[in-house]
């Protein structure tokens, strides 16, 4: 049953405009939720909704929820830790162009390396492991060291340098390194010291996947392929199979965690590419944000 106003007063009669005083009467409660759903948004909380917006709540999320002025680890800005806003700096976000450089030329390597359509010889590598995997992305790695990244800066810089280096090992009727140690050592030698090479960049690797233990999920994923890609394929070399060639079983199995590693590369590119300017959908919801 609906409830009953009570109208009248302690006599028993009727008071009049008692009911409509009953309705028209506001409560402390509805007063303080009217004021509530009318209150404006600080320029705090329209800051946090705005970079909400940029991927939603999903892993590539990447809002500051405090008052300390720093970001939480972002693979897009190749950040492993609590960071500095760095939306006014002159520069642009250098880390998805190393990234995107790293993804390709580790893409296709690692393709090679699992004998995809019975290819065998990496030579393809070689212009993109100068041009862009070398050159490109060791260029980002200096504009992070002049954005302030330390990480961003070591690690692109590092990985643009692994693949000239890898270049000019394998440059054909170049450098002649591969052929010199087969002429006066044998191919096992050349095994043995490309085994150690990709041993020593496994190592260093570890070492910055350390540094990702907390930060986001995209973020550790590149850096936990990739170790276990330089492990395998380190393997592949100095543990030769009864022949004395490269252990191909192993072999493959470096190229498809390195397949793994070009995509977490991109996908963490993609982090820092996309934001509120190149994305209609967010521009839609950074809308919605200041009603």
């Amino acid at each position: 049953m609906a409830a009953q106003t009570n109208n009248t007063d302690y006599t028993g009669n009727h008071i009049p405009g008692a009911e409509k005083m009953y309705h028209e009467a506001p409560t402390a409660n509805s007063n303080a939720h009217t004021n509530g759903m009318n209150r404006q948004m600080t320029h705090e909380e329209h800051q946090t909704a705005l970079a909400a917006s940029r991927f939603g709540y999903g892993p590539l999320a990447h809002v500051n929820t405090g008052n300390s002025g720093r970001l939480p680890a972002f693979g897009g800005e190749f950040q492993p830790g609590l960071y500095k806003n760095v939306s006014e700096r002159k520069f642009a976000n250098p880390a998805p162009l190393g990234l995107s450089a790293f993804a390709l030329t580790t893409f296709v390597l690692s393709l090679i390396n699992m004998s995809t359509r019975n290819i065998a010889e990496p030579n393809l590598v070689v212009g993109l492991a100068f041009g862009y995997g070398g050159l490109v992305q060791l260029l980002a790695g200096m504009w992070e060291m002049a954005v302030g990244n330390t990480f961003g800066a070591t690690a692109l810089s590092s990985y643009g340098g692994f693949w000239l280096s890898f270049a000019i090992i394998l440059t054909p009727g170049g450098f002649n390194i591969e052929e010199t140690y087969i002429e006066e050592q044998g191919i096992e030698s050349f095994y043995d010291a490309f085994g150690l090479f990709l041993m020593g960049w496994f190592i260093f690797t570890t070492i910055l996947l350390i540094v990702t233990l907390r930060s986001t999920v995209a973020f550790f994923v590149l850096f936990f392929t990739l170790d276990l890609a330089f492990l395998l394929l380190g393997i592949s070399y100095l543990q030769r199979d009864a022949s004395g060639g490269v252990n191909a079983p192993v072999h493959k199995a470096g190229g498809f965690f390195g397949l793994l590693a070009a995509f977490a590369a991109w996908y963490n590119a993609l982090a820092g590419i996309a934001d509120d300017s190149n994305r209609e959908l967010r521009k839609e919801k950074s809308d919605r944000a200041t009603v």
